[in-house]
């Protein structure tokens, strides 16, 4: 019966080490716009944007006042260029949003506020594809986030470590 056991144990745990083998980690990056400023008329955003690159999978967060601001997203460079407010895709209005960038193409941003989008409180996104999916290129300077494994590696793992443990219980 122990060697039953044993059998099992060792059985679960090639085949928990084996999906983890699977399992695919990639780096998400926050892009908090504007920075420490946040999403402000004050900000200088072609700064902020300089060097960055926006990946699928990452996010965006603005913050701002919902008091003096809100944020659209715009249908065409040619609205984004004119500040053409008049029939945007989606309104932010919270003072926090973040979206996600779950597709590649590019996106247009601007301040809500007519003045402000003048002045130049607009964001225009392109969203490459992830790292993973690249051929091998030269690296860019980008803001990056540093790896982290998913929840589902992370449980992956402990499960790993609980069979380790269980396996060793039954070999004592």
């Amino acid at each position: 019966m122990a060697g039953v056991k044993v059998l099992i144990a060792h059985v679960l745990v090639v085949l928990v080490s084996v999906s983890l083998r699977k399992q695919e980690v990639s780096a998400q990056v926050h892009h908090v716009v504007g920075g420490d400023r946040g999403w402000d008329p004050d900000t200088d955003i072609d700064s902020w944007l300089s060097g960055r690159v926006f990946r699928l999978g990452d996010k965006i967060w603005f913050t701002y006042s919902a008091a003096r601001e809100s944020i659209l997203e715009l249908q065409s460079l040619e609205d984004f260029l004119t500040c053409d407010l008049a029939s945007p895709i989606r309104m932010y209005t919270d003072g926090l949003n973040h979206i996600s960038l779950d597709r590649e193409e590019i996106r247009y941003f601007t301040s809500g506020n007519m003045e402000s989008c003048k002045n130049g409180l607009k964001l225009h996104v392109n969203v490459q594809p992830s790292e993973k999916n690249e051929t091998q290129s030269t690296p860019t300077a980008i803001a990056t986030a540093p790896t982290s494994p998913s929840a589902s590696t992370k449980l992956n793992v402990l499960t790993y470590l609980l069979f380790i443990g269980l396996f060793h219980c039954y070999m004592v």
